[in-house]
């Protein structure tokens, strides 16, 4: 009897750490990577026009390097179905990470110099 509920006692515990273990090593989400401090020193000399163009350029490449972490999700999830893991975060969440810094730092620039700031 006391080796049947160890058994099944092992066996809870082995099913409870499969299942847990493909959460192990996941993507970060991408509305979750927050940005990186930046100097806003680089932005100084820039005038308004500049800065607008500056701004416009970082979202675009926000844009895409959302769109990469969200596939790096999915493709993650298909892995930790398989394997029990994940692929963990790549270059896209620190470069993601840096461009909303980068774009934090043009808009207290912005700010700074009385642009408006677009939308």
């Amino acid at each position: 009897m006391k080796r049947l509920l160890l058994n099944t006692v092992c066996g809870v515990v082995i099913a409870i750490a499969i299942l847990f273990s493909g959460c192990m090593n996941m993507p970060t989400p991408s509305a979750q990577i927050t940005g990186s401090y930046t100097s806003g020193l680089k932005y100084e000399n820039y005038d308004c026009s500049r800065l607008a163009i500056e701004l416009n350029a970082l979202a675009r490449r926000e844009n895409q390097l959302v769109i990469a972490q969200e596939q790096r999700i999915k493709s993650s999830n298909v892995q930790a179905f398989w394997f029990g893991y994940g692929t963990g975060d790549g270059i896209e969440a620190s470069e993601l990470a840096n461009v909303r810094g980068e774009k934090e730092a043009v808009r207290k620039a912005m700010e700074i110099k009385g642009c408006e700031i677009p939308k």
